[in-house]
């Protein structure tokens, strides 16, 4: 397992719609494992292939680990305790939404220091391949169906601030270059542009 560069917006493989996955093999699950010691480590609660610019239809994500403070970096002991409930997503597929919105001030790891509202479906059903490949469904509500949600759009090529107006996504995005600016540390760290 390593842990992987994060993307930065607005680079293309963030915006194109990622490739399924045929074959489940030791490698697509070294790829999983990678994926989820680099959102440990961001620290984030979701992370798409394509934010790590492997355009595959794969997600993890983990809502139910604590939070620290986001200023301090963790350490290899603090990333073992926030294993709580770590999820994998192969070819994800909403296949139901409710009609009820939700609205969760959202952030990105591929937007760092970026945050906005954003409405979405409060419930969600999702089929799924987990980790062995193994046909799952899931229905979920609350955090993990924004954070689904979330992870699902980047899979095809969508940001959540994709889901704001036009100036609101365009002063999100001279933020984010106001931000790269002023933390190189930080980039050099954890990002690639």
């Amino acid at each position: 397992m390593a842990i992987l560069p994060i993307q930065i917006a607005p680079h293309p493989v963030l915006k194109r719609v990622a490739d399924p996955v045929d074959k489940i093999d030791d490698k697509i699950r070294t790829l999983m494992d990678s994926m989820l010691e680099t959102m440990y480590n961001a620290p984030g609660i979701g992370l798409a292939a394509p934010q790590i610019r492997e355009s595959v239809r794969i997600m993890v994500v983990d809502v139910d680990q604590p939070r620290e403070d986001d200023d301090v970096p963790p350490d290899a002991a603090t990333i073992a305790k926030r294993r709580v409930k770590p999820r994998f997503f192969i070819n994800p597929e909403i296949i139901w939404s409710s009609e009820e919105p939700n609205v969760y001030e959202e952030g990105c790891l591929s937007l760092p220091g970026q945050y906005a509202e954003v409405e979405r479906p409060k419930k969600i059903r999702v089929k799924y391949l987990d980790y062995d490949g193994q046909l799952q469904e899931l229905e979920a509500s609350g955090l993990l169906a924004t954070c689904v949600q979330h992870e699902i759009d980047h899979l095809n090529g969508i940001l959540f601030i994709d889901h704001l107006s036009s100036l609101k996504r365009d002063m999100t995005l001279r933020k984010l270059k106001k931000w790269v600016k002023e933390n190189p540390d930080e980039i050099a760290e954890k990002h690639i542009l």
